[in-house]
């Protein structure tokens, strides 16, 4: 990372991150040429360091290898896009009085809305979409109560059987993965891929509950498990409420102004709209412009409200005064954080994607060392997709263009700015431009 220099200690509560340091981080570049499919990169994990010289296995070692500089092989087969869920399809009733409506919850947070099943309301690496639903549905739901698979392409459910004992009312969307999909482009790669974009559809839930008069959703993103990797909680309707600022579901005609509604407290500033999370698609690079200050401020608040203590943020940002900022301490300021440019060593450490130079901000997610258990690998990397879908509705809402970018090599960031290698990698990241880009992109 060249020429980039910390400007104080990065501060903040990041239990074994050794990269807050005040030791200037001048001359530091990315190690070796990213994505060169060397033989010193195929078998050993990236920078190599370990407790005792001890190599990672299991989850650890997946993800070693994804953040080496190896390059993925040919394609392969991605397999079926929906899993072979016994049974028939069933149609989603329409809800009655005081039922929670699952058919539109589901219709704006993972349904389909093309026949290849590529666009959804969801990001996803490549739109390959590996996650796969299934929902615990208790009394006052749409559905009887049971446990049923979901088909996103055909906006069906299967009765999977009954719900288990002392099921509460409200559904709850447990999220696992057909890691197949994910692999068949990306590889050894896939791993941190599929955490992440079953963040991102556990966030999708929960904004499609706070888009409708669902109760408070509850998304479980605690890395406990492999299976299922997260779930999102989310109660029936409340009782009426006069001074409540919700209002009943509705999908709104198409050029129909949406109707804004407040939302107290973060992660976000409002409740998103029905018709703004069926809109919201990522936007095809270059993603050109800087952000105003005040948006990067509320993408930056987002994320850091919604990303838990596994991870921090910051953002790198170009001329007139390149470099990383993140938020005050007060929250509604920048502080910056190191001087330089970041965003040409950025660009090669994901993947190479030479347009994210070009990018107005780089929106970014840190943390998980190389040593992390399992349960904080999973945890930092759910948290990472979650936080990031709801930065990206903000910087939709503040008139930003945004692209997610999942797939890092060799991004210590850490070590970049001059602190000890293996503490502070790149984990997901939000390319941001100004909404002329999006414009000019839009076919």
């Amino acid at each position: 990372m060249e020429h980039l220099r910390a400007d104080r200690p990065a501060g903040g509560a990041h239990q074994g991150a050794a990269a807050d340091t005040d030791r200037p981080a001048d001359e530091v570049r990315p190690g070796g040429d990213t994505n060169t499919d060397t033989a010193a990169d195929t078998d050993r994990p990236a920078c190599g360091r370990h407790p005792g010289g001890a190599r990672p296995e299991g989850l650890a070692a997946e993800l070693a290898l994804a953040r080496s500089s190896r390059a993925p092989g040919p394609d392969t087969s991605a397999g079926t896009a929906v899993p072979a869920w016994p049974g028939p399809p069933r149609p989603i009733p329409d809800p009655g009085p005081a039922e929670l409506d699952l058919g539109t919850l589901l219709r704006l947070s993972l349904a389909a809305s093309d026949a290849s099943g590529r666009l959804r309301p969801a990001a996803s690496a490549g739109a390959l979409h590996p996650v796969d639903t299934e929902l615990v549905v208790g009394a006052g739901c749409s559905l009887p109560p049971g446990r049923y698979g979901y088909d996103p392409l055909r906006h069906r459910v299967h009765r999977l059987g009954r719900q288990p004992d002392g099921t509460p009312p409200g559904v709850t969307a447990e999220l696992s993965v057909t890691a197949r999909r994910t692999a068949s482009h990306y590889g050894h790669r896939a791993r941190p891929l599929l955490l992440l974009d079953t963040g991102h559809a556990a966030a999708a839930l929960f904004l499609a509950a706070r888009a409708t008069d669902a109760g408070e959703p509850e998304p479980v993103l605690d890395g406990a498990a492999e299976h299922p990797l997260a779930a999102v909680r989310i109660a029936p309707p409340g009782p009426a409420d006069s001074s409540s600022s919700r209002s009943p579901a509705r999908v709104p005609a198409p050029g129909e102004p949406p109707a804004h509604r407040a939302l107290p407290g973060p992660p976000l500033s409002r409740a998103p709209t029905p018709e703004e999370l069926l809109a919201r698609r990522s936007t095809p690079p270059p993603l050109a412009g800087p952000p105003s200050p005040d948006a990067l401020r509320a993408v930056l608040a987002t994320a850091t409200a919604a990303g838990g203590d596994d991870l921090r943020w910051c953002a790198a940002v170009g001329p007139p005064g390149p470099g990383l900022v993140d938020l005050a301490p007060d929250g509604t300021t920048l502080r910056r954080r190191a001087s330089g440019e970041a965003r040409q060593t950025l660009a090669a450490w994901a993947a190479g994607q030479a347009w994210i130079a070009g990018a107005g901000a780089v929106l970014l997610a840190r943390g998980c060392p190389e040593d992390a258990g399992e349960p904080h690998i999973r945890r930092a990397h759910l948290r990472a997709g979650f936080a990031v879908h709801l930065a990206h509705l903000t910087a939709r809402q503040h008139g930003l263009a945004a692209r997610p970018v999942g797939s890092w090599q060799r991004a210590d960031l850490g070590a970049a700015l001059g602190a000890a290698p293996g503490r502070d990698w790149i984990v997901h990241a939000l390319a941001l431009g100004t909404r002329h880009a999006d414009e000019e992109n839009t076919p």
